[in-house]
């Protein structure tokens, strides 16, 4: 008889009580590809994506806006980011402003980016392509966040990343539009294992039971970068399945909030959200990275040895 149970953090198929694993039949070693993951506001953009344009566009102050959402969350026992999603359309619907699909790709240009981010990605893939010693070697950059897919898709630095895994709306051309896909802070760590499993297609589930063997980027190649609470949930686990996380913060102001992750273990490092060359943050990024590429060359040593013994 068949049955399901847990396994931590999927399900895993038992039968006669004994986990069945999958014989794995690689030819080479091929956990190699590294994936940075990014938080996108605060962590990327210095406020959040919609007070650059959307708030504007249709005459609110920023910090009313919040203020108002999270007031409404509140109120009505309502999530958050739902809330903020549905507000937005119904303050816009109420100024008479049509914002559709395009118009938030639009907004994207006017998105501002800490300073270096644009030409971190060039720099970092560079880094890792003249320290690797292993052939093969992949790095990817992904973006998990709760602010909006069509906002960061026409944000300068979009191509840069494998795969964004954002909230989205449905958009109906007769009424308000629709929450598509909500991603809220625990939620964030479904994207996580996604990534570590391979599944990025989201008609896909991630509760079938697969083997550590068989995951193509293993925690251990992942650092996760955020910048407060809203991160704590994605830090906890990369670093709980043996990643990493980093904490930023804005330049010249607080960085309180890195200190407590820091001291509660949920990052291996904080920095000020400088992404240029010679950075704190670039250079505590290399660090992670040069461990990472060493552990990855260890990793395919003993696969070696393995393959000689069988």
């Amino acid at each position: 008889m068949i049955e399901r149970v847990p396994d931590g953090d999927d399900v895993a198929e038992v039968e006669a009580g004994a986990v069945k694993p999958r014989e794995s039949h690689r030819a080479s070693f091929d956990k190699k590809t590294i994936a940075l993951v990014y938080d996108f506001d605060g962590t990327l953009s210095p406020r959040p994506m919609q007070d650059y344009a959307f708030l504007p566009q249709i005459g609110i102050d920023p910090a009313e806006f919040w203020a108002e959402s999270n007031e409404i969350a509140r109120r009505e026992g309502a999530d958050g980011l739902i809330s903020y999603m549905r507000l937005m359309y119904r303050k816009a619907k109420a100024a008479g402003v049509r914002i559709d699909r395009a118009d938030l790709v639009a907004q994207g240009k006017l998105v501002e980016l800490f300073a270096g981010v644009e030409e971190w990605f060039d720099t970092i893939n560079e880094y890792v392509k003249l320290k690797s010693e292993t052939q093969g070697i992949a790095l990817r950059h992904y973006i998990v966040s709760a602010g909006l897919t069509e906002i960061i898709e026409g944000t300068r630095i979009y191509k840069h990343f494998h795969n964004v895994f954002a909230s989205e709306y449905w958009f109906d051309p007769y009424d308000l539009p629709y929450p598509k896909r909500v991603i809220t802070d625990t939620g964030k760590t479904q994207y996580l294992f996604r990534i570590n499993k391979g599944i990025e297609d989201l008609g896909e589930g991630i509760n079938e039971h697969m083997n550590e063997a068989e995951r193509p980027i293993p925690f251990a190649n992942m650092i996760y970068f955020g910048d407060g609470d809203t991160d704590v949930p994605s830090m906890a686990v990369t670093r709980k399945n043996g990643g990493h996380a980093i904490a930023v913060h804005t330049p010249g102001k607080s960085r309180r909030k890195c200190v407590e992750l820091f001291k509660a273990g949920r990052c291996d490092f904080f920095a000020p959200a400088d992404y240029r060359r010679g950075s704190e943050l670039f250079k505590r990024t290399c660090l992670l990275l040069d461990r990472i590429l060493a552990d990855i060359r260890v990793q395919e040593e003993i696969w070696r040895l393995g393959r000689e013994v069988k």
